[in-house]
């Protein structure tokens, strides 16, 4: 029988119906993201960093499964008004102030601060993209399975099968906004964190199992 990928989040594994017995399968609830933070809802685990996110250890046990989970809708943020400034202080500007337009200093607004560049409240940060090349020589079993930890690949493989065309993923980085989910690399972008998961990759290279080395 064709083996199948669990659509679990944090599992990944591939199974058959034939070997799949209760609590073969380790996987998490829905996702949170808040001011660039994510944290998964079941075991409360967070982290800033998106690659460290996804490799934390799932807290829930069962079968595999090939249903994708319902994750719950995101609440809309209420909108609160800004109170308009008060008239108590102030009550007339620096272009109407005789003394001002004059040239002379004045007591009322001498010491406004001038306009600063506005700072965009929903600007994100993001890192730069990167360039996945031949990983770094080291002493391995060239029949031993490894897990390939670029972003949006996940796959088994061995050192025999690697080459530079083996690897399909995403440069990165992954970038969340306003309740958008979706990769700076290839500039695709939705709302539900399985879409997100869904995304195909959109470059080739190398697997490598240990890319922080």
């Amino acid at each position: 029988m064709e083996k199948v990928r669990c659509q679990r989040i944090g599992c990944n594994a591939m199974f058959t119906d034939d070997d799949n017995p209760e609590g073969s399968c380790t996987y998490h609830d829905s996702p949170l993201f808040h001011d660039g933070m994510k944290e998964w809802s079941c075991c409360k685990k967070r982290s800033h960093d998106f690659s460290l996110f996804l490799e934390i250890p799932g807290c829930k046990t069962g079968k595999h499964t090939i249903e994708k989970p319902v994750l719950p809708q995101a609440a809309a943020t209420p909108k609160i008004p800004i109170p308009p400034p008060s008239s108590a202080t102030n009550s007339s500007t620096k272009g109407d102030c005789s003394r001002c337009r004059q040239g002379f200093f004045c007591s009322d607004h001498g010491s406004q601060a001038k306009e600063m560049n506005p700072i965009l409240p929903n600007a994100v940060a993001v890192e730069p993209v990167e360039t996945i090349t031949a990983p770094a020589k080291k002493k391995v079993d060239i029949n031993e399975p490894q897990i390939c930890k670029n972003k949006g690949c996940g796959q088994t493989f061995k050192e025999k099968d690697n080459h530079d065309t083996a690897c399909n993923y995403h440069p990165g980085p992954a970038v969340f906004h306003d309740r958008m989910r979706g990769w700076k690399c290839c500039d695709i972008h939705v709302k539900e964190f399985d879409e997100f998961m869904s995304i195909p990759p959109c470059a080739k290279g190398w697997h490598n199992a240990d890319p922080v080395s």
